[in-house]
């Protein structure tokens, strides 16, 4: 990477972003997957288009008003998952296109606001960076990394199976609904440098890519901030260069990882299961006098 670009203080805040953002979306992403929500991210940007809407109809922060919006849209998700039974989709549906909408009626009826404006806070935007945004980003960043990783135990437990979670004393409710407010936490985070309808897929796609590599849990989520701040710095430097839109670049070069890791994870695959099977089909036809024979009792020593 040319340090010239570092020369430029909107870039240094770009850049600054981007990194939080590639730890931070995976670092619940692994969590969502697990809980095969995987598009509650997404659910979750849609909502958070009315606070944005609503930060320029008041003139506050539209980052902190996002964050108010969509962690109450998250609770209520959350909500409607536990108590909407047949008709939860329905209403899930209604909250997020309901949301997309407020968002762009609030912003045209905003002072001198337009879509033009909400743009930038659906695809992201490297220029329009501010650094109250970087330390709005800052703040929230730290608190899914504390979330994400000092209840990490707690967290996994419920997403592999709450049953069990419940049964083992953990506060389950409490910790899906946390679980939910720090994936709308982390929408906000991400809407400058990927945009609000793209987040989703930061999230997802990083924990994908290396769940080709690893099952285990500590190696998926350190290979998928890997990819995650990889990606997000490859794609903010090349819209950067290149004149691109940063959010659609970081998103291809994350389904591009996939891909990759995809094809160089399926031949490994196969070799381990072709040594897998050859070994237990070895065991299965030992012959008998290959079996070593049980120890005699009292004697100490193996029978002959």
């Amino acid at each position: 990477m040319n340090l010239e670009i570092l020369d430029y203080a909107f870039m240094q805040r770009a850049l600054l972003a981007a990194v939080l953002v590639g730890i931070t979306a995976p670092a619940v992403g692994i969590y969502l997957v697990q809980r095969r929500q995987a598009l509650m991210g997404d659910g979750i940007g849609h909502v958070a288009m009315t606070g944005v809407g609503l930060g320029f109809l008041l003139s506050w922060s539209p980052v902190w008003m996002a964050t108010a919006v969509s962690v109450l849209g998250a609770v209520l998700m959350e909500l409607i998952r536990w108590y909407g039974k047949t008709r939860g989709d329905i209403a899930l549906a209604m909250l997020f296109y309901g949301g997309m909408a407020g968002g762009v009626m609030l912003i045209n009826l905003a002072p001198g606001g337009s879509n033009a404006n909400l743009s930038s806070y659906l695809f992201g935007s490297l220029s329009t960076v501010s650094e109250s945004d970087v330390t709005a980003i800052c703040v929230l960043a730290a608190f899914v990394l504390v979330v994400t990783l000092g209840l990490r135990r707690q967290l996994f437990a419920v997403s592999q199976d709450e049953e069990f979670a419940r049964v083992t004393g953990l506060p389950v409710r409490a910790l899906n609904l946390l679980t939910a407010v720090t994936a709308a936490v982390t929408v906000t985070v991400a809407m400058r440098v990927v945009g609000l309808l793209l987040v989703s897929a930061l999230m997802v796609v990083p924990v994908a890519a290396a769940q080709q590599l690893s099952r285990s849990f500590a190696a998926t989520f350190a290979i998928a901030v890997a990819i995650g701040v990889s990606v997000t710095i490859g794609g903010t430097v090349t819209s950067y260069y290149e004149d691109v839109p940063p959010g659609a670049t970081i998103v291809l070069l994350a389904i591009g990882a996939f891909i990759l890791l995809t094809a160089l994870a399926t031949p490994l695959a196969r070799r381990r299961a072709r040594a897998t099977a050859r070994i237990a089909a070895q065991e299965a036809h030992d012959p008998a006098e290959c079996v070593i024979p049980a120890t005699h009792s009292g004697t100490g020593k193996v029978g002959v």
